[in-house]
């Protein structure tokens, strides 16, 4: 722990102006977003699993309101011109969620925990690193984003012994937990923390 608290603080002074402005739009979006924004951003998570944060922002600008009103084959065909992976089945994945316009401003404002685990059992395509990614996105501080490069950076610092393949809740949040550890010696709260170590693994600060 003590190492990767060292490599951090080399970077923070770089990285905080960063990590604060987008925490800055992140809370901005939670508080005066509408429910079509905030299911955009939602739609934005269910495409970054196995893609990219840099194609998921793509996919944001060129889409936007469309992941609420395009049918589902117009959908797919733009996810596919974006480059995506699985253009269909995101889509389908999306169009699924639609139910959640006018419920995820509550989802926001609500227990962070209960408001994660009802969108991994409710939301199709969203599991606890997409669920907390989301909650995160819209300045929910409380949650942790185990994404692969976070995931490889705590192992090679002896944090973890190995990647899971697939998550439990009883694994994420044990692992979770490790994280909130770390982030409480470095003085920010998990939401920001995330932020860091991206920073940190990618020399800049994304969403």
């Amino acid at each position: 722990m003590e190492k990767l608290l060292e490599e951090l603080e080399e970077i923070r002074w770089k990285a905080k102006p960063l990590v604060e402005e987008r925490f800055e739009e992140f809370i901005k979006l939670g508080k005066e977003g509408t429910e079509e924004d905030l299911f955009c951003e939602l739609s934005f998570c269910v495409l970054t699993a196995n893609w990219s944060a840099e194609g998921g922002i793509r996919a944001q600008k060129d889409i936007g309101k469309g992941f609420v009103h395009f049918p589902p084959e117009k959908l797919a065909e733009e996810l596919r011109k974006l480059g995506h992976r699985y253009p269909q089945k995101r889509a389908e994945f999306i169009v699924a969620n639609r139910w959640l316009v006018g419920r995820l401003r509550e989802l926001v404002n609500g227990d962070p925990f209960l408001s994660r685990e009802f969108l991994v059992k409710n939301a199709r395509g969203i599991g606890w690193k997409e669920s907390s990614h989301f909650l995160r996105n819209a300045g929910v501080e409380d949650l942790a984003i185990l994404d692969k490069h976070v995931l490889r950076l705590v192992k090679s610092h002896n944090l973890l012994t190995d990647i899971p393949k697939s998550w439990s809740k009883k694994r994420y949040l044990y692992i979770e937990e490790l994280l909130r550890k770390v982030a409480e010696k470095f003085g920010e709260p998990l939401g920001k923390f995330d932020l860091y170590l991206w920073y940190l693994v990618k020399g800049k600060v994304e969403k």
